[in-house]
């Protein structure tokens, strides 16, 4: 994930201002963090016993000296993992930006093994950079629902029938550890919503139509490998994300309390009522 320069964090996640001065976009990815995701649980608990594994015996000393820290950080384990993480994705696909546009990146010790997992890439599919890739890291959006997301690349590979030029929204995913074959559930939904949306930003802040992809798919980025995967983002994809993007919204404007109710004669059911 990059930091795209209409996007703003508020407390309730990330927003795209509209540079036309129309009403702020929800993100996508703001969109998909309201699904639920039964596998963030186990998860998060096995950072927290990564953690103590790692230094049992500094464990087992702050648990009797400072149980409460101890707990604290434990719980804040998976949080410190994701930030991380986060870090290096961002740092990866501004590297994969450089990369694709030739300019200067600085030097990144843990950031070359997914670069050249790209170039890999390139390589593989003969793709020449100035003729074949249509657009890098750009905003789109979608007014008439309300959203904004980045993409990372739409390039152009020989994959239609007598190998005619097709299209594609390409979406990098980094990871040191997870398979190279990892799919998530929510990641069809998001590519749809990119591909759907009907604008794109252009460097002046205008925006224009935006070309829609044939096909979208996900490049999988590892330190030793990669991996491309088709994933469908048609329509049913496209209306699955709608319904996420509803629930967002809903939960971002709910009610933070609501009202008790008690019966007529209970003690202070009058004042109750009057307020």
């Amino acid at each position: 994930m990059t930091d795209p320069k209409w996007a703003v964090a508020t407390e309730r996640g990330r927003y795209y201002r509209d540079p036309a001065g129309g009403p702020d976009l929800i993100s996508v990815t703001n969109c998909l963090s309201a699904i639920a995701k039964p596998a963030l649980l186990p998860w998060a608990a096995g950072m927290a016993a990564d953690q103590v594994l790692a230094e049992p015996i500094a464990v087992a000393r702050r648990a009797r000296t400072e149980p409460a820290a101890l707990r604290r950080d434990l719980v804040a384990a998976h949080r410190q993992y994701t930030e991380q993480a986060q870090n290096l994705g961002t740092r990866v696909h501004n590297r994969a930006q450089a990369q694709v546009l030739g300019v200067p990146y600085p030097d990144d010790d843990e950031v070359e093994p997914y670069a050249r997992q790209l170039a890999r890439w390139f390589r593989l599919w003969q793709i020449d950079l100035g003729a074949d890739v249509e657009a890098v890291e750009t905003t789109v959006m979608h007014r008439r629902y309300g959203y904004a997301g980045t993409g990372d690349l739409w390039v152009w590979l020989p994959t239609g029938r007598y190998r005619r030029r097709q299209l594609w929204l390409v979406d990098y995913k980094t990871s040191a550890e997870k398979p190279v074959d990892t799919v998530y559930d929510e990641q069809p939904l998001q590519l749809a919503a990119l591909k759907w949306a009907p604008e794109w930003l252009l460097p002046d802040d205008t925006s224009e139509r935006a070309p829609r992809p044939h096909r979208t798919a996900l490049l999988n980025l590892r330190p030793r490998g990669h991996a491309f995967i088709e994933v469908p983002s048609g329509i049913e994809q496209f209306r699955g994300f709608l319904a996420a993007m509803r629930t967002a919204r809903y939960l971002h404007s709910a009610p933070s309390a609501y009202t008790t109710v008690v019966p007529p004669w209970a003690p202070g059911a009058s004042d109750r009522k009057a307020a």
